[in-house]
């Protein structure tokens, strides 16, 4: 495909992307109390737990519509990953063979489940972390917390475990598509887990190792799973090259 077709793809299926999470935005924007509710109950049970003031402060007139809005959408980018994943996948589909691309519905069928494992393990933590680190407030203080500096704590969160749960899924494609072999993601294994340890060191900004231990852990499972896959995948097209081979010598063999 010329290069000004794969800028014509790339902008169409932006465009499509950008209208699904618009789309999911604005419903977004009618489940956001509850939403901020659940992300301000942490808070809650803080105060409630000892002396002094913890509460989330909007520190400027409009802050609280900004929130709001900018919440909406990260709630609509979360509630599309099905339609923006699709996109990506049908962005990288042209350049695989036409056999390759019917593993459509199976790229979908782990990257959105990984996508919001990832999310779902984020929002799991968020209130742990928000239980110990206000939990270093001394007694009879006050501890007003920025609403738009907590939005963005929780949202880098959520997004960023997210993300990181589809990347194996990236690996598999372009093991697949013979980008990047299985032996070259196996060789590069140490630096892998070091640097899965390290990003869940700096998202998850608790005190305690166990949070980052159990952040990581499956985090360097699916990496190590993502090889094994396309490992099976490589062996079985060497398998098959290797039959279609044997067939093509024994023809020739028959015809001479």
């Amino acid at each position: 495909m010329p290069l000004r077709e794969h800028l014509a793809e790339f902008r169409k299926r932006i465009i499509l992307v950008a209208i699904g999470v618009v789309v999911f935005t604005v419903a977004g924007w009618f489940v956001y109390t509850p939403v901020f509710e659940a992300l301000q109950r942490p808070i809650v049970e803080a105060a409630a737990r000892g002396d002094g003031l913890v509460a989330i402060n909007f520190d400027g007139l409009a802050t609280a519509l900004d929130m709001q809005i900018k919440m909406s959408v990260v709630i609509g980018i979360v509630a599309s990953s099905p339609w923006w994943l699709y996109q990506l996948w049908a962005f990288v589909s042209p350049g695989l063979k036409r056999t390759e691309r019917r593993y459509t519905a199976g790229f979908l069928g782990a990257a959105v489940p990984l996508f919001l494992s990832g999310v779902a393990l984020a929002w799991w933590v968020f209130p742990h972390a928000v239980q110990i680190l206000t939990d270093f407030r001394p007694e009879n203080t006050t501890n007003l917390l920025n609403a738009q500096m907590f939005m963005t704590f929780a949202m880098r969160l959520v997004l960023a475990f997210g993300l990181a749960f589809v990347f194996p899924v990236l690996m598999v494609g372009l093991t697949w598509a013979g980008t990047v072999s299985a032996r070259t993601w196996l060789r590069g294994w140490r630096w892998a887990v070091m640097g899965i340890f390290v990003f869940t060191a700096v998202m998850t900004p608790t005190p305690d190792a166990i949070t980052m231990i159990v952040m990581a852990i499956p985090m360097c499972a699916l990496y190590f799973g993502a090889i094994g896959v396309g490992a099976l995948r490589e062996r079985s097209k060497r398998g098959r090259s290797a039959r279609e081979r044997h067939a093509a010598d024994a023809e020739a063999a028959a015809d001479a």
